[in-house]
This record gives structure tokens, C-alpha cells and sequence, in this order.
């Protein structure tokens, strides 16, 4: 929706952006991602949206935050895409559920659990809310090349940060802890809460996303380890870098 020259939302007005966007939710990590970039400009500001664009290789390319769910997640991916974006990567952080996944770890999402309520405004339930192929495939490679520890797999997603953290204070306490234990028993990797909703608007709206999480803990492995949590996004953030130098060689 553009209202006197700009997105309602997003505030960029055409022109502002690149083909290629990195979706972070913090709004704060914006600049550190743009640092990336070469001549890195911030475009604009409003709300939980912040946007810099800068170029990789020659071609233009930006990073707007989204800020926290998938609500105002989808908002910036139709905004965005309004203005000429088609391709997504998230980097964000995620906490682990499977024991295999350790604080630091980076995870390339190949699929989220729809357990929140955007994507079901774009598409019935039983559709997955899976990555395309083409951006996954630049993040295992980048990964690889990169030699971070990351893990490929399924990440769950939900509306609310504290129905996971503390689901006993929850009226649902019945429904959170068994579907939890039924994720866990599904082998899904961690939770977040964007990922989902993104996969899915871009999906109804012919666009490409992929995403790669950066893991700050795990809260099922207490018995096992103790890491302290990990709150560095850099690895994260160079693997999605990574994976837009690939795409746009790819996309001559």
C-alpha cells in the first residue's frame, strides 16, 4: 500500500530497495548486517521497520527489520515486494528443541511448522510452509564454505514467546506441552516465530525466500550441557550474505 509516495509501513518509496532482501526481525541489527553491504545507505524508518541498502557485487540489495511474529513479518515481505523485491532471506535467532542443536549453532530452515496464525490468511493448513529450493541450496552452500556448524531441517513457529517458555501459566497448558513434545518427537530442530508466515506470503505472492537461524540456546538439553547463551548473529549473517553473492551469480 503506498500513501503519498511511500509504503504505509515499511516508509521506502520506489527505488528504495533491491531485488534481494535480508529479513532480520531487530530492527537494531539492521545496521550490522548493512556494514556487509558496499556504500550501505539507510532509506528509511518507521516503527518496527528499518531499511539500509547498499550493493554486493554490483547489484543493489537491502536488509528491512520485520520486528517480532509473523504479523508484521508479512507486512514488510508485501510491502517489499510492492516494491520490486523478490527474493528473502531471514536470519534471525531461534532456541533449540532438538538435542543435537547447541547454542551457536546456525540452522537452514527447510520447512516450518505452521503453529502460528498469519500464514493460515494466505493458505489453508494442509499447505507446507517450505523455503525455495534455489535460496536453500546458496545456504547449505555458503554454510559449507563458510565452515560453520549448522544443522539443515524443520523449525517450529509460533505466535507467542511465552506460550512456549512458559506453557504451565497458559489456560492451553494441555494443548502447548503435547503438541511441544509432539514437534520434539517429529525431530523439528528449534523454534522462532517469522519464518513460517514469510515462507508462506512469498509462496501466494510468486516471490522466493529462504531463511537461516542463529541458535542462542537450548532449552530441552539443561541435563546434557550447560552453554551459556549465544547472542553473536555474525555467523548467521555471513551465511546469508554468502548465499545472495551466490544467487545473484546464479541469476545473470
Amino acid at each position: 500500500m503506498i500513501v503519498d509516495g511511500k509504503c504505509y509501513h515499511i516508509a521506502c518509496a520506489p527505488g528504495d530497495v533491491g531485488k534481494y532482501v535480508i529479513l532480520p526481525g531487530d530492527p537494531g541489527r539492521c545496521e550490522k548486517i548493512a556494514a556487509h553491504f558496499d556504500s550501505p545507505v539507510k532509506v528509511a524508518s518507521n516503527r518496527e521497520y528499518t531499511t539500509y541498502t547498499g550493493y554486493l557485487d554490483g547489484v543493489k540489495v537491502s536488509v528491512t527489520s520485520t520486528g517480532i511474529g509473523g504479523p508484521s513479518a508479512s507486512i514488510a515481505v508485501e510491502e517489499l515486494t510492492e516494491l520490486g523485491a523478490d527474493t528473502f532471506i531471514r536470519v534471525g535467532t531461534c532456541g533449540g528443541m532438538s538435542k543435537k542443536v547447541r547454542g551457536g549453532d546456525c540452522i537452514v530452515v527447510t520447512g516450518a511448522v505452521r503453529n502460528e496464525g498469519t500464514s493460515r490468511e494466505y493458505a489453508p493448513i494442509e499447505y507446507p510452509a517450505v523455503p525455495d529450493f534455489g535460496v536453500t541450496s546458496a545456504l547449505v552452500s555458503a554454510a559449507e564454505k563458510l565452515g560453520f556448524r549448522y544443522h539443515a531441517g524443520v523449525v517450529h513457529n509460533k505466535d507467542s514467546f511465552y506460550g512456549q517458555h512458559s506453557p504451565e501459566s497458559m489456560p492451553v497448558s494441555y494443548e502447548l506441552t503435547a503438541k511441544w513434545e509432539a514437534w520434539k518427537r517429529l525431530g523439528v530442530l528449534a523454534s522462532e516465530m517469522e519464518s513460517a508466515a514469510i515462507f508462506t506470503v512469498c509462496a501466494a505472492r510468486g516471490t522466493r525466500a529462504g531463511a537461516v537461524m542463529y541458535t542462542v540456546w537450548n532449552q530441552e538439553a539443561d541435563s546434557d550441557y550447560t552453554d551459556a547463551p549465544q547472542t553473536d548473529t555474525e555467523a548467521a549473517i555471513k551465511i546469508a550474505v554468502g548465499a545472495i553473492r551466490e544467487l545473484i551469480k546464479s541469476d545473470i
